[in-house]
């Protein structure tokens, strides 16, 4: 055999053991087919990371998803949660309905004002959760989709709209942070996710979002409360003072599961 054809089967060698070594490798990950049989240059595309949203384009993808909530005056933010023909359903939090009366209305992103109303036969018990519905004929809106529940480290997204005194106008606010602290109980309310963003009054009803721009849950309680109430779980006990400390600093989410039969 001559030089040149060595050096040939050398090589075509060397390609099969990296290939068979990288198909293993996968395969103990559980990143590939179990068989692994695409050429040499597919597996190597398996192990590239997917692109990340930028954290513009997640602004402006939960600017689409996040409306304004109003009686005869702004309450508090929802989330556009799905579309049934021409029915839009927001998610939104118990007690900005609680602040004022029906009719409410819907001011979606386009600036446009719709009547809402509250649907019935939807109920979510001691979780300050509440939804509100209204039609559009001529115009369609973006929709959320729901994350899993999010990891204490995970990146976090918090939008909604609050109240400039000065201009008595209504700002979108959007804020980044991090998970800090998953609650195996939930708080009154059903909050579960504590996280370092900032949240103001307004903003209650918003989206919690995640790195891919999914709602992971529902913006409701401020960090560092005016009144130094006990934290109180859903079951009616308290929590330990050290716990209670870190619980105030934070801000706090209703985890979208107890959302997930409305999709």
């Amino acid at each position: 055999m001559t030089k040149h054809k060595l050096t040939v089967v050398a090589c075509v060698a060397c390609l099969s053991l990296a290939a068979s070594a990288s198909a293993l490798y996968f395969r103990q990950r559980g990143e590939c087919p179990a068989d692994c049989k695409q050429p040499f240059s597919q597996i190597l595309t398996w192990r590239q990371p997917q692109p990340q949203t930028s954290t513009e384009q997640l602004r402006l993808h939960a600017q689409a998803i996040t409306v304004k909530v109003k009686s005869k005056e702004f309450l508090g933010s929802g989330i556009l949660w799905r579309k049934q023909n021409s029915t839009y359903t927001v998610v939104t939090n118990a007690h900005v309905l609680r602040a004022g009366d029906a009719p409410y209305h819907i001011q979606t992103p386009d600036g446009r004002v719709y009547v809402a109303t509250v649907p019935k036969n939807i109920k979510f018990g001691k979780n300050d959760l509440a939804i509100l519905q209204f039609r559009s004929t001529d115009k369609t809106y973006k929709v959320s989709s729901i994350g899993s529940q999010p990891m204490v480290g995970d990146e976090v997204f918090a939008s909604g709209f609050y109240t400039e005194l000065e201009a008595e106008k209504q700002r979108f606010a959007f804020t980044t942070g991090k998970v800090s602290l998953l609650l195996p109980k939930a708080l009154i309310g059903g909050y579960q996710i504590g996280y370092s963003n900032e949240i103001q009054k307004g903003m209650s009803g918003g989206p919690l979002l995640n790195r891919r721009g999914e709602v992971v849950g529902v913006n409701g309680m401020q960090a560092n409360p005016l009144w130094d109430a006990p934290s109180t779980f859903i079951d009616g006990s308290q929590a330990n003072q050290a716990l209670h400390e870190q619980i105030n600093r934070l801000s706090w989410a209703v985890n979208t599961e107890k959302l997930v039969n409305l999709k």
